[in-house]
């Protein structure tokens, strides 16, 4: 008999959430809780100066999200497969890279900082986002 695999949001490793939430995470997330794809995407054209779309495609299990920017566009790509709490952790986490991350991984990657401080920027900015509604789930 086959077996079956199981659902997709049981194959995705959650993160824990952090201890605390810092100040300039809290300060950053300000204004971009309560905004719906559309005023997001006019939020980070402001801010990113790019043409910004939003998309919810079907990506591998190990992938949250990712973002294109080429010339004066940009795509931000979420995992389709993610519950709804963590398809907008990973919206914001690829919005955080494209507005204050905006050089590349080429640049990022020449600085004295290490990608992986990059990464938890960008993982405390989805946090202070979520966090009412992850805290309300569980």
């Amino acid at each position: 008999m086959p077996q079956r695999s199981a659902p997709p949001e049981e194959q995705f490793d959650f993160p824990d959430p952090p201890e605390r939430i810092p100040e300039w995470a809290q300060a950053e997330a300000e204004g971009w809780r309560s905004l719906h794809n559309f005023d997001l995407e006019l939020r980070a054209e402001r801010l990113s100066g790019l043409q910004v779309e939003i998309r919810y495609v079907d990506l591998p299990v190990g992938v949250w999200g990712l973002h294109i920017a080429r010339g004066e566009r940009a795509r931000l790509c979420v995992n389709s497969r993610l519950p709804g709490l963590w398809r907008r952790f990973a919206l914001f986490h690829e919005l955080y890279h494209l507005i204050r991350h905006s050089k590349g991984e080429r640049f990022w990657q020449q600085t004295f900082q290490p990608m992986s401080k990059f990464e938890s920027e960008a993982d405390l900015f989805a946090w202070a986002i979520i966090w009412p509604e992850w805290s309300d789930a569980w």
